[in-house]
Parts: C-alpha cells; structure tokens; sequence
C-alpha cells in the first residue's frame, strides 16, 4: 500500500488534509506523523501549516522537522506544501517583525499591507475566500481548468525571485505567486482540502504523481 506521510508539528490543518486524501484515494495510507523514521520510509510526504510563521518555524526547529522537510526533498519523493507549509520553503517572511524560514526557495513572504485596494475599493486582509487560480501545464493541475477557483485564508504572500518556479497565480490588488514547482516538489498558498472538486483534484494528482515534471 502506498503511504503519504502527512507532517505533525502541532500547526498544521492535519485533520482536514488527511481525510481529503483518504477520501480521494482509499487505497493509500495517510499517516500523520512528526517521527523521522515514518517521515523518511512514507511514498510521499505533506508539509501543512496554519497560523503565524514565527510559532510555526519555532516548532519545526524545535521538532527538528527542517531535517525532515530537508530529507525528503532531497530524496526525489513527491513533496507538497500547503499555505504555511508553502511560506516555510521561502528565505524569509515580513511577519513577526521577520523571520529566516527554510530557504529551500528564493522568495520572500511579504505583507498585503494596510491600505490594498483594488479598482478603487479598499480590500479586507486577510485574504479570505474563493479566488481564481491561473496556472501552467504542472501535472497536479490535470484536470484543473485554467482560472478555477481556490479557496485561501492568509495576509502575507509569496513572491518567488526564481520566476520560473511559478506554476500559479493569483490576484488580489496585486499579483502573487499562489504555488511553486521544481523537480519533486510542489507547493500551494490555497487550502486544496478546503477547496472542493478542485482541491481534490489537486490532491489526487500529488498521490498520482511520480515526482517529476
């Protein structure tokens, strides 16, 4: 049976991640786990994430689960990130007063700011709710129809400087980069688990996909 280990560090959105894939694919065992041994011998491997980015890495350092996220990607198994999860994988965010995240991407994780407008109606941050999503020819949007609609919580977004990393984007008074591809890693700014048919197609194409573009 195929495993996807789904990484525990105490903030992630494991519940709703975990029976989203057991729902899409029965047949793969979703462990939810922190142990390093479970991590390392799973098929693939989840990095969730929700809240602020200092607790966050605070706990991944603490758990020593930068090891982990390390490992893997390393190890050319498929590896997904999902809104905090996607942010820790940037050099460094604006939140908190700045903090170093994992570095495994150049970009940067910035604020939407106070006074975000757009066609000249201020706009409420967080960014919370549905927005649409247009995207590459990444095998994990198979299926997906270009401009499809996500569903997203968050103030701070990514801007990747590698340009052709981006898969996705997305508008919300300004362009932001809403997922990131490179060899077998993939990564999200929306919540595939919150995101209905879509999101679950997403899902399904991670526990389809080899690893490779």
């Amino acid at each position: 049976m195929a495993t996807v280990a789904v990484i525990d560090y105490g903030m992630g959105n494991l519940h709703s991640v975990s029976k989203a894939l057991e729902h899409v694919s029965p047949g793969t065992e979703v462990i939810v786990t922190a142990d390093p041994e479970k991590v390392r011998n799973a098929d693939r491997v989840i990095l969730p994430g929700v809240g602020a980015i200092r607790d966050c890495m605070a706990e991944i350092r603490r758990l020593g689960v930068d090891k982990e996220v390390a490992e893997a990607i390393a190890s050319g198994k498929p590896f997904l990130g999902i809104c905090v999860g996607y942010q820790a994988l940037m050099q460094d965010s604006e939140e908190n007063n700045g903090v170093d995240c994992l570095a495994h991407f150049d970009g940067h994780v910035k604020y939407f700011g106070d006074d975000l407008t757009e066609n000249g109606e201020r706009l409420k941050v967080p960014h919370m709710g549905w927005n649409e999503v247009y995207h590459d020819d990444h095998p994990l949007w198979e299926g997906i129809e270009d401009g499809s609609r996500f569903y997203f919580v968050h103030s701070y977004y990514v801007k990747a400087d590698q340009r052709d990393l981006v898969s996705a984007t997305c508008t919300y008074g300004l362009e932001f980069d809403v997922a990131i591809a490179r060899d077998n890693v993939f990564a999200v700014q929306f919540h595939p688990e919150k995101s209905s048919k879509v999101g679950l197609q997403l899902l399904q194409n991670f526990l389809n996909w080899d690893g490779k573009r």
